[in-house]
Parts: structure tokens; C-alpha cells; sequence
């Protein structure tokens, strides 16, 4: 009765085997190569997704017995656009990944033609790069060859989740599910469907689109000759952020996560209403059930946080690993005035500058490695704090993802926000939702009440700190993003 998940997320895709009770049995990883061909442009290799779920899943199944495998369930990056050949499933180009930047300028002119208000209005969202709408539109200006064979029906256009269920059925199902559809600005959020008027501003055929299914349920069975063996029933579908939310058992309206991964995204569950934000929060589905009730989130998205530290390690190559960096943080008492904005990929909530670029400032001949790793632990926090900033309501907020692990980072992030942060024994929510979607479309688990038994608390970190100190190394903060906006555009 146990589930297969599979993450496929930024860097990397993670398989993960869950029991009734809610415990991660065995897990597989792969990670897989970016690709950076410009400055802004950020692509993934589409086979290289593919291959390194065959791996990863290959992985955990050598931990496990197969048989006892009852259902899988799919998360996945959001925002990432996939071109591929319905016959031979092969892709024509490298995926353009949600951090790419480079329809920055697509967005501005859809802006200046007066498009702007319309766009958020049917989709809660923004124009911006980081949406996918803008990334077709490029391919089809930059790319005509390729885009005539989308418009001819022989590409689909899709995000992951799409692709991989393409892949695992040899083709025979292209579909998708309400929170990766509204998030590539083809979405009308309160009718729930894709746009006709949307397609048509972004001249995208709706026919290349995903048929939309619901969030957990039977959707297609897995071809055991392409898939390891594996016939499963793809029961569970979820945009990663939607996943870990729903991981979280953040079922009631109000109840927030902080997921700590690539980015780092903030959702409060806004029940079956659509939430406007006038502070730089998008309006999202969070999931639709097979009765056709949709649910509905605030979110915050940060696009880079856990990325930074894979920054450092990669490239500035003052970290082994991501686990040293509390280590390394905790020699140096502070970071010495030394701020870093991890503008990397631009701004994303509540700034929303793709112009902005990454800024180390308050350098000095004392400053040390440990001074930037603390400043890189402290910008997360920072960026957290942002979003927050903008959500009084919330009382406790529950944290999730790779870098959730690190002790010194979650006590940085209840000092800075004056909130309580609780982390629960499993921090690797988003596989476990796709787990919790799949095993309840598939009666593994009866109910919502049943997957909140599973829920274990970690630890509790109580907020602390000099508040006068933490307000004043904010208001420094603050003044350093404001000096990275814009730069790409001087």
C-alpha cells in the first residue's frame, strides 16, 4: 500500500517511497545539468529530466519492493516550458526554466501596449519572465521553424508534470493539473479553464495545451516497457509549491509554508476564494479536487535562496556543501555589515524587478568567507521577512526544504520575522505531497483528517534577538536591494 513520488524539481529529481503512516521509506536522487547559454538565460535539457527520473526512481526502487507500490504521484518546477514531438517524444530545444530571464523585454512591452491590468486581473499573476506565457511568445518570434510545428500540432507545449506523463505513457496522455496550468498566464483563474483570450495575447494555439485534470484521482496508467517495469496509476499531480503546501497539511484557510529549495516560496491556504494582494503577492490555485472544488492560495515567490548557497559552493567555491554553511556561519558572530542580495535570476515578491542583479556590499580587507556565508544565510531570511512583511495575520509559520535543515537559518528566520517557525519531522514535503495526492485519489489514505494524523513536529524555534539590532540590520538589508534594482537595464 505504499506510494511512488517523484519531485522533479530545479537541480535535480527526487523518488521517494511513502508508507500509510506517512514515513518516507526510501529514497532516490539524480541531480542533472544547467545550462546558462546567456547572461539571464537559464535552460534544462529535457531528456536529461527524463533520464535522471529513470535514475532516481531506479534508485529507490532497489530499496523497496515493487510489488507493494499502489499508486505514483508527480510534482514538479512550475513555470518551466517543455516543447516536444508527440510521435517520437523527443524535444526540438532545452527547456526555458521558470528563473530565465530573458522576456524581460517582452514583459515591458506588453506593459507599455496596456496589457498588464488584464493579465492579472484573469490570472492573479504579473508579467514577468518568470511566468511561461512570455517564454512561448519569445520561442515563437526567436524560433519560427519550431513554433510552426507547435501551431501544426506535431509539438506539444506543456511544463514538466506534462512531459514526464508523456514519457512514463509513451505518449498517449498530455495533461496537466490547476496549479502548473495558472502559472503560465494561459490560465482564467475564476473560471478555472484555460483562456481563449489569454492564448490569443500570447498567440499560443490552445490546442498544443494539456487536456486539465484534477489534482489526485486515476488519471493514466504507467507503460511498464518505457518505465521500469512500473504499472502504476499516475493518481496525484501538483506544481512543487502547491505540493508542499498540500505536504503540509495546510488544508484550512490561513495556514501557511515557507518551502526552502531552489527559491523559496511563502503560500497561505485562501480556501475557495480568489485573495488579491496589493503588496506584491500572486493569486494561485492551490488544487482542485475530483469533484471539480477548487481551492486557492496567496504565494510569495523568491526566486533565489538555496540556489545562492549552491552559488557559493559552485561558483565562488568557498563551501564544500550546502551542510557546511551553518558551520562555517557560526564562527563569525555576525556578518560584519557585509549584505548580500541574491538578485541572481532578478526580483521576484515583493519587488518584482527582473532588471535586478545580485550585489555583495559592506566588503572590507576584515571581511572573511565566514562573513558571506553568514550575510547568504541572513539574505534568506531577509527575503522571507520581505513576504511576511506583508502577511500580518499569520501567527506560526511551518518551513520545509533542504535548507530547513540548517538550525542557524530557522532561528535567523523566527528572530527576523517575530514569529514562531515550526519544522516538521519530514522536511521533504513537496515529494510528500505528491505522495499524500496520489495515495488519496487511490483510497490509501480516506480523508485530509487522515494525512493530518501524519503530521510530526521537529523542532520549534521560538523567536529571540535584540529587535532594535534585528530592525536596523533589516533596514540595511532593504537599502541594498533597493541599490540592485534595475542594473541590467543601465
Amino acid at each position: 500500500m505504499s506510494v511512488l513520488a517523484i519531485d522533479a524539481g530545479t537541480t535535480g529529481v527526487t523518488a521517494v517511497v511513502v508508507t500509510p503512516d506517512g514515513r518516507i521509506q526510501a529514497k532516490g536522487y539524480q541531480e542533472f545539468q544547467q545550462h546558462f547559454p546567456q547572461p539571464g538565460w537559464v535552460e534544462h535539457s529535457a531528456e536529461d529530466i527524463w533520464q535522471a527520473t529513470i535514475e532516481a526512481t531506479r534508485e529507490v526502487l532497489g530499496k523497496v519492493d515493487a510489488s507493494e507500490l499502489t499508486a505514483l504521484g508527480i510534482t514538479n518546477q512550475r513555470e518551466t516550458i517543455v516543447l516536444w514531438d508527440r510521435e517520437t517524444l523527443g524535444s526540438p530545444r532545452r527547456a526555458i526554466v521558470w528563473q530565465d530571464r530573458r522576456t524581460a523585454d517582452i514583459c515591458d512591452r506588453l506593459r507599455d501596449e496596456g496589457h498588464a491590468e488584464r493579465v492579472t486581473q484573469l490570472t492573479g499573476l504579473r508579467l514577468d519572465p518568470y511566468f511561461s506565457g512570455t517564454k512561448l511568445m519569445w520561442l515563437a518570434e526567436h524560433e519560427p521553424h519550431t513554433w510552426a510545428l507547435v501551431e501544426s500540432g506535431r509539438y506539444a507545449v506543456g511544463t514538466v508534470d506534462s512531459y514526464l506523463i508523456a514519457r512514463m505513457t509513451r505518449g498517449t496522455w498530455h495533461v496537466t493539473d490547476v496549479s502548473n496550468a495558472c502559472r503560465t498566464l494561459l490560465f482564467d483563474l475564476e473560471a478555472g479553464d484555460w483562456s481563449d483570450e489569454l492564448c490569443a495575447l500570447f498567440g499560443v494555439p490552445r490546442d498544443a495545451l494539456p487536456e486539465l485534470v484534477p489534482n489526485w484521482g486515476e488519471v493514466a496508467p504507467t507503460e511498464p516497457s518505457v518505465f521500469l517495469g512500473l504499472s502504476l496509476p499516475i493518481a496525484g499531480i501538483a506544481g512543487d509549491q502547491q505540493s508542499a503546501l498540500f505536504g503540509q497539511t495546510c488544508f484550512e484557510e490561513g495556514e501557511s509554508k515557507c518551502t526552502y529549495g531552489t527559491g523559496s516560496f511563502i503560500l497561505t491556504n485562501t480556501g475557495s476564494s480568489v485573495v488579491r494582494s496589493d503588496a506584491g503577492l500572486l493569486s494561485t490555485a492551490a488544487w482542485r479536487s475530483p469533484d471539480g472544488d477548487m481551492t486557492y492560495a496567496l504565494e510569495g515567490a523568491i526566486f533565489v535562496t538555496g540556489s545562492a548557497v549552491q552559488w557559493l559552493r559552485d561558483g565562488l567555491q568557498i563551501v564544500g556543501n550546502a551542510a557546511e554553511t551553518a558551520a562555517i556561519a557560526q564562527t563569525v558572530d555576525d556578518s560584519d555589515g557585509v549584505v548580500f542580495v541574491p538578485a541572481l535570476t532578478g526580483l521576484g515578491a515583493p519587488h518584482w524587478d527582473p532588471h535586478a542583479r545580485g550585489m555583495i556590499i559592506g566588503i572590507t580587507r576584515g571581511t572573511t568567507r565566514a562573513h558571506i556565508v553568514r550575510a547568504t544565510l541572513e539574505a534568506i531570511a531577509f527575503e522571507v521577512r520581505d513576504v511576511l512583511e506583508t502577511l500580518p495575520e499569520l501567527t506560526t509559520l511551518r518551513v520545509d526544504g533542504g535548507a530547513s535543515a540548517n538550525d542557524l537559518l530557522c532561528q535567523m528566520q523566527a528572530d527576523q520575522v517575530g514569529r514562531a517557525v515550526e519544522r516538521p519531522e519530514i522536511v521533504e514535503t513537496t515529494a510528500l505531497g505528491a505522495a499524500f495526492l496520489a495515495g488519496l485519489g487511490t483510497g490509501v489514505w480516506g480523508s485530509t483528517d487522515d494525512l493530518r494524523e501524519t503530521w510530526a513536529l521537529d523542532r520549534r524555534f521560538e523567536p529571540g534577538g535584540d529587535r532594535k539590532a534585528l530592525d536596523a540590520s533589516y533596514a540595511r538589508w532593504s537599502d541594498a536591494v533597493e541599490r540592485s534594482k534595475g542594473w541590467a537595464s543601465l
